[in-house]
């Protein structure tokens, strides 16, 4: 009789291990956010510490998001802002508020966010964060991703109707896409993919959000955008970027068996220092450093949020 081999979990020396590579590699932000969300820590010192990346106009810059060096605010350095505010639940913290408004004076015609401000070119920053050739382009990365977060908290403020009504549109928009010879095309596809999911993970028409999501799988799996490869060794999209808690659209696309491996492949990512990797080069040597407390604390809350800590 064959025994079923027992899911990875994390364990207490898992998070001893993750704590320490936080430690030793995470800036003062990453500390304090391992301490809140791990070790019962004192969430206003959260907040504090990313207050210092604020800039006067609402939005947040100062390399917060650590692709680009930037001092100036940029739609995905809020977008990390937010996120931070939300896992602590200050998403009604006045930094939530004037970078919502920040956001709303930055908002296209169209209703969406570019996906970077023209002054992105005047810092270091990583190749993939290249302006479109318009920049005011809307773009489904930035806009999904922030009214997806502000959806699921139950966030009030203007703009994100106004975000909402464009990301519908835009979501449907990725549905048309076909096969590409370009390398980095179903990479760059799947990233798009997943920021319009969060925002279907956040809205209150579920049988609109369920029949987008799975065009959007159909989408995918048409274009190669979508890997079912357990911890792969090129840049890709996998189960658990498209589903990182198990109410989200996309878990339903996946078997409970690739879940289950995927999930197991996670907890086996953890590297001999305590801490995750990311899936993409560092560009300049410091980003590797900051990332990774940061993928650290996001494969924590994953397995967390599927029930992978240990009792």
């Amino acid at each position: 009789m064959t025994t079923a081999t027992p899911p990875r979990t994390v364990t207490a020396a898992v998070l001893d291990a993750a704590e320490r590579h936080v430690w030793l590699s995470g800036r003062l932000l990453e500390r304090v956010r391992f301490a809140a969300l791990f070790r019962g820590g004192d969430r206003d010192r959260v907040v504090t510490a990313l207050a210092a990346y604020r800039n006067l106009d609402g939005g947040f810059g100062e390399a917060l998001e650590p692709d680009f060096r930037g001092p100036v605010s940029q739609p995905l350095t809020v977008e990390s802002a937010l996120a931070v505010l939300a896992e602590v639940d200050a998403l009604d913290h006045p930094l939530a508020r004037d970078a919502l408004d920040y956001l709303a004076g930055i908002t296209t015609a169209e209703g969406g966010l570019p996906k970077a401000l023209p002054d992105v070119a005047d810092y270091p920053h990583a190749p993939w964060w290249g302006l479109d050739p318009d920049p005011q382009t809307p773009s489904i990365l930035t806009t999904g991703l922030l009214a997806g977060l502000c959806l699921r908290h139950g966030v009030d403020h203007p703009w994100v109707a106004t975000a909402t009504r464009y990301c519908w549109d835009a979501a449907a928009a990725l549905t048309d896409a076909t096969p590409s010879s370009e390398p980095l095309a179903a990479v760059s596809l799947g990233y798009e993919a997943r920021a319009a999911l969060t925002f279907l993970d956040g809205v209150d028409d579920r049988p609109r959000a369920e029949r987008l999501g799975a065009a959007l799988r159909d989408t995918l799996e048409r274009c190669g955008a979508l890997t079912l490869q357990v911890n792969p060794a090129e840049e890709s999209i996998g189960p658990l970027d498209l589903a990182p808690r198990p109410d989200s659209v996309a878990q339903a696309w996946f078997d409970d068996d690739v879940i289950a491996a995927h999930l197991d492949g996670l907890v086996d990512g953890q590297q001999p220092d305590g801490g995750w990797t990311v899936g993409w080069p560092a560009w300049t040597p410091v980003t590797e450093y900051e990332w990774r407390p940061i993928a650290t604390i996001e494969a924590l809350t994953t397995l967390r949020a599927y029930g992978r800590f240990a009792a």
